[in-house]
């Protein structure tokens, strides 16, 4: 299948880059390379992108775009967020076909995971 055209790369804002980089490796064993001291790209993630330091954050009340996770058990994904330093900001909820929830990470990003429907 041709990339051409195709979502190939995504960056989000970290305010504390380090504590970034432990919680994705932590939680869904994405790998990290620095370039400076500004950014990280990270990779084994579904889609390759990166981290640049900023005070901001991602966040779907501010109008931010949502990236969201699969999972085939989502409590546990869910306690390894927690575990692994992050929030549960919206707790596990069904919608049609499936069920999920929102979390924030160590720098404030928005993200979430959803499940088949069981």
């Amino acid at each position: 299948m041709s990339q051409h055209e195709k979502m190939d790369y995504i960056e989000f804002s970290a305010t504390d880059l380090a504590a970034t980089k432990a919680f994705f490796s932590q939680v869904f064993a994405w790998t990290f390379e620095d370039f400076g001291p500004d950014y990280t790209a990270f990779d084994n993630a579904g889609l390759r992108g990166g981290f640049f330091r900023s005070e901001l954050h991602a966040s779907t009340t501010n109008g931010s775009a949502l990236m969201v996770f699969f999972s085939e058990n989502l409590e546990e994904t869910q306690d390894k967020i927690i575990k692994s330093g992050g929030k549960v900001i919206k707790p596990i909820f069904s919608f049609p076909g499936g069920r999920r929830f929102h979390f924030t990470e160590p720098s404030g990003n928005e993200f979430a995971v959803w499940a088949h429907a069981s």
